[in-house]
Order: C-alpha cells, then sequence, then structure tokens
C-alpha cells in the first residue's frame, strides 16, 4: 500500500498540460511545488495554493517527487542537469530515494539511458508520458503510460492517481511507457492529417463545412481528432492547444523508431511529411489543425464578424 503522507510534490513546468495537473494535485489535498521559467506564472499558480520555487535547484531540495512537463528530451536534461552548469538542475539537489517522474514524449531508448543516469544518482525514476489534452489534464481524468520499478511507484502513486484517470503501468524498467506514448502519437498524428485531407476535399468540392463536420461526427469514418480538431478549423481558430511542430518532432520520434528495426511505417512518413510542409510554410506555432492549410485551392473557414 503507498501513502504519500509528508512526502512532498514539485511540478515542472506550467503550461497547457502541467498547470491542470498541478491544479489536480491541489484538489486532491495536496501542496505542490511549482517552478516554470515564467515565474509570473508559478507565483499566479501559487497564490491559489502551493509554493513558487524561484529556480530549480529549491524544487529539487523541495520535493520528495518531481514531475516533469516539458516539451521534449532536450528540455527535460536542462531540467535536471542544468544548461551546462549541473548545479543549476533538480538532479543537483533531489535526495537519495526521491523520484523523478518524466512525462515528455521522447525516444524510448534516451529514457531507457536517462533511467541508468538517475539510478545511479540514488534518484528512482518513472517513464511516465501522458495523452488527454489540457481539459482532461486540468479535470485529472488524463491517461498516464508508466514504466518503473515497485520502488519509484511506492513513492510517486497516490500523485500520478491525483493527476490521473488512468494509470497504465506497462513495466518495471524505463522505455515501455514512451514506446506506447510513441505509438498513440502515430495514431494521432495520422488521425490528425486524415481528417484535414478529408474536411479539405469537401471543401474543394463545395460541400457545406459544418454540414460535413455534423454527418462525419455522426458515422463510420468518424474519429476523435476530426471531431476535436476539425472544430478549431469550422472555429477559424488555430490557437496552439497542441502545435504543427509537436507533430514534426512527435512523428519524427516515430519514424525513428522504427528506421532502427527497419519497419515500414507508410502512414506515418506521409503525415510527417504533411506536418512538414505546414511548418515550413510558416504554420509551426499555430494548432496542428492547420496542417489543413497545406490543401491548394480551398477557402477555409473564417471566423464569425464579432456582433455590433
Amino acid at each position: 500500500m503507498t501513502t504519500s503522507v509528508g512526502i512532498k510534490v514539485g511540478v515542472v513546468g506550467l503550461g497547457a498540460m502541467g498547470s491542470g495537473m498541478a491544479q489536480s494535485l491541489r484538489r486532491a489535498g495536496h501542496v505542490p511545488f511549482v517552478f516554470d521559467v515564467r515565474r509570473e506564472v508559478a507565483e499566479k499558480f501559487a497564490a491559489d495554493g502551493g509554493v513558487a520555487c524561484s529556480t530549480l535547484a529549491e524544487l529539487g531540495a523541495a520535493a520528495d517527487v518531481i514531475v516533469s512537463v516539458v516539451v521534449n528530451a532536450a528540455q527535460t536534461e536542462s531540467v535536471l542537469f542544468g544548461d551546462g552548469d549541473a548545479s543549476k538542475g533538480v538532479a543537483s539537489t533531489m535526495k537519495r530515494g526521491s523520484v523523478f517522474v518524466m512525462c515528455s514524449t521522447v525516444d524510448p531508448n534516451w529514457s531507457v539511458a536517462l533511467e541508468g543516469r538517475l539510478n545511479a544518482m540514488g534518484i528512482h525514476y518513472i517513464d511516465a508520458p501522458i495523452s488527454g489534452g489540457a481539459a482532461k489534464a486540468a479535470s485529472g481524468q488524463m491517461t498516464m503510460m508508466t514504466a518503473g520499478k515497485p520502488e519509484a511507484y511506492a513513492i510517486a502513486e497516490p500523485f500520478l492517481n491525483a493527476m490521473a484517470a488512468k494509470v497504465y503501468k506497462l513495466g518495471d524498467t524505463a522505455g515501455a511507457g514512451s514506446k506506447v506514448k510513441i505509438i498513440n502519437q502515430l495514431l494521432a498524428g495520422v488521425h490528425i492529417a486524415a481528417a484535414a485531407e478529408a474536411m479539405a476535399l469537401g471543401l474543394r468540392e463545395g460541400v457545406d463545412a459544418g454540414a460535413l463536420y455534423e454527418v462525419i461526427t455522426n458515422s463510420a469514418g468518424n474519429s476523435w481528432m476530426f471531431e476535436n480538431r476539425m472544430a478549431h478549423v469550422l472555429a477559424a481558430d488555430y490557437t496552439p492547444l497542441s502545435a504543427v511542430d509537436i507533430f514534426v518532432k512527435d512523428l519524427g520520434i516515430v519514424l525513428d523508431m522504427a528506421r532502427a528495426s527497419k519497419f515500414p511505417l507508410p502512414l506515418s512518413s506521409t503525415a510527417h511529411q504533411m506536418f512538414m510542409q505546414a511548418s515550413t510554410a510558416g504554420f509551426a506555432r499555430e494548432d496542428d489543425s492547420a496542417v489543413i492549410k497545406i490543401f491548394p485551392g480551398i477557402e477555409l473557414p473564417k471566423k464569425p464578424e464579432p456582433k455590433q
């Protein structure tokens, strides 16, 4: 049986997912220590409950479990080991026996190597990529794909359960969680690309976009990504909840993993090229639904005129 009594939790990265996860921890009765490179964001969160840390080293010394919710492996390295100055990272001050929970989408082999580095320092590690989007993170309904040693779960599990509705334990060593997340991203990226292609064809053929959306979301061809992302297109709202460049990165990792074992992924390759095209066309930081903008000869829905 696990318990969180007396164990302190910290969260690094208060972006779309991390802020929701920290809120879930707070709602569960924990007092999260938080750090974000945007100091004002951490302070705003702490004003409603929690402690804003001014440095990563301060966070490392304060928390027994640190949940890292940054974009990629490079940022995770920076969180742990500083940018050329190890004393500025959380690993420099984390206590022996504490736990680092890594929630980014990364190369599984990198995650395996990171576990070894941290274990050598006496720090437990949980490979724990996440899925579900900002809304599910904020409500504690997201999914975590985890792998780690029993000793790590014994300390961190109450916090994982506070942040996610489903915490899948996929193995007792790092890598398994990241592999499952990569496969999830394969499907997510291909589904977004296919959804954009379908909507683009409808627009090209003069079909009413709203009517097409209504029919498809109530028919066998629907997908969660079509329903979610094409709503952004209809609203002409490309605010980056998940940006085009996220899928340039994630599908790139998918292809790298498959290439290592010479496994063909024709749909993933095509979807990756579509996101690459959207990125180089200037839509890198727009919502990933902006991949629809690569299609020629279509007129996309426009934002409704504000009421006078």
